[in-house]
């Protein structure tokens, strides 16, 4: 089944996720390679492709698991989380329609 997994940022965030960024796109690459991953990607903090400066303000994950707690259990070792990136991280069940 495919989760969402929904992370809200701590405010002035872009110094941390500049550290962990690598460590990051790597376990999205695997899921990419895997076939398991539908969409990722940030929430820029201004209506811009590039925020510069004022960063993010979280980021969405759309991958397939077993199940919701195999979900949560991958969300839950993020490099991000390790590197103080998220305040907030929330897995949902998610329904592709289109």
């Amino acid at each position: 089944m495919w989760y969402a997994i929904i992370s809200e940022d701590v405010a002035d965030s872009l110094p941390l996720r500049k550290q962990a960024r690598a460590a990051h796109l790597a376990r999205l690459e695997q899921l990419q390679k895997e076939d398991r991953l539908l969409v990722a990607g940030p929430h820029p903090a201004t209506d811009s492709d590039d925020p510069g400066e004022a960063g993010f303000t979280g980021s969405l994950v759309v991958a397939q698991f077993a199940s919701l707690e195999q979900a949560q259990a991958w969300a839950d070792v993020d490099p991000y989380i390790d590197a103080g990136v998220y305040a907030k991280v929330t897995v949902k069940p998610f329904k592709k329609v289109f």
